[in-house]
């Protein structure tokens, strides 16, 4: 009777230590930096396309310095960042302490202008210049590299700035900066996931290292066309076979067009199967490369040839991509792609022999 009542409650104490665990790693999200985030992520998406700062690192840097969107200097001068007059600053000022009493302050007309503002100070300060040489989804370097450069002299401002990014996923929205031409980024899907799932406390989680949510494309049933060309998109698992029979297509051409290896007959992850020759030029005008991408990946994506994807960025097909990079999808002005096969003739010149006599 002893022992079966021990071994119940053994059970018992083992369940909630699995909840406790659990609990630990996944908690509810701050409803004050989720709206923070949706409301100000658009604008750091933008800056990072026209200055390179990575929207996670501008957005973990907002949160903190605002107190997400509470503290009383940006109540009082829209001033995100805590960047101070300093010599060379003309426009309005705030009075605010902060290391030393009554400190000046820059003031803003607005949020985007201390978004702007703030990208362009790092962009004019030799100091930061090493930042911009790293991946911007290397947020750990980043955030020591603000440190280490001197922007703040909290002792832990790096590690804030980590957490941040690590528990609301922020490099999420650096995916969003591979489209250059939107006039505005919706991140509702974003949103909706840390709203739903909760926020990752453990820099391991799967969900960290493999969550895009920009690649998670809600393509439709049946065929469609991306860049002019009929395409399916097919699960993991696929057999090659079965689309070429029900698409009326070789097999051969299934893989020539997709650029599968020539022994592919399934498909190891879902992804799109175009059903024609792509074309040899994009509909826009580069793309700028995400997380986990490769060339073909990119090929897929838009609808452009892979042969012509490589000669456009004289790259290989193993050449290794970074993050934020950008990849013209077209030849540069006054350059055509030719192929072999339309290479003109070279015409065979011979000489006349001579004809003099002895």
């Amino acid at each position: 009777m002893f022992l079966a009542i021990k071994n119940k409650y053994t059970v018992f104490f083992c369940m909630l230590l699995a909840v406790s665990i659990s609990l630990k790693s996944q908690t509810l999200p701050n409803d004050d930096i989720v709206q923070y985030i949706s409301q100000y992520a658009d604008i750091a998406i933008k800056e990072m396309v026209r200055t390179g700062v990575p929207a996670s690192i501008k957005i973990a840097q907002g949160i903190l310095e605002t107190q997400a969107g509470k503290s009383d200097l940006v109540l009082a001068s829209n001033n995100h960042f805590g960047i101070k007059c300093k010599s060379n600053w003309n426009g309005p000022k705030v009075y605010h302490d902060d290391d030393a009493q009554n400190e000046c302050f820059r003031k803003y007309k607005d949020a985007q202008s201390s978004y702007k503002d703030h990208s362009d100070f790092l962009k004019s300060q030799p100091r930061y210049s090493p930042l911009f040489d790293l991946d911007p989804d290397d947020y750990s370097g980043w955030a020591w590299g603000l440190k280490k450069a001197g922007y703040a002299t909290n002792p832990v401002y790096a590690e804030s700035i980590i957490k941040y990014v690590e528990n609301y996923q922020l490099n999420i929205l650096n995916d969003y900066a591979s489209d250059d031409e939107q006039e505005s980024y919706d991140i509702s899907n974003y949103i909706n996931e840390i709203t739903k799932n909760g926020i990752t406390t453990s820099k391991s989680s799967p969900r960290f290292n493999e969550l895009s949510l920009t690649k998670q494309l809600n393509y439709p049933s049946g065929i469609f066309t991306i860049n002019g060309t009929r395409v399916v998109f097919a699960e993991s698992g696929t057999s090659l076979l079965s689309l070429a029979r029900k698409y009326k297509l070789a097999l051969s051409k299934i893989i020539l067009y997709n650029d599968l290896p020539k022994s592919t007959t399934s498909l190891k992850k879902s992804e799109l199967i175009y059903l024609q020759p792509k074309k040899s030029v994009g509909n826009k005008t580069y793309h700028r490369v995400v997380r986990n991408e490769n060339l073909r990946d990119i090929s897929q994506h838009e609808g452009i040839k892979l042969t012509s994807l490589l000669q456009y960025n004289k790259l290989k097909n193993n050449s290794k991509l970074k993050v934020g990079q950008k990849l013209s999808l077209k030849p540069k002005k006054g350059k055509t792609i030719t192929s072999k096969k339309n290479q003109p003739k070279k015409k065979k010149s011979y000489k006349k022999k001579s004809s003099k006599r002895k």
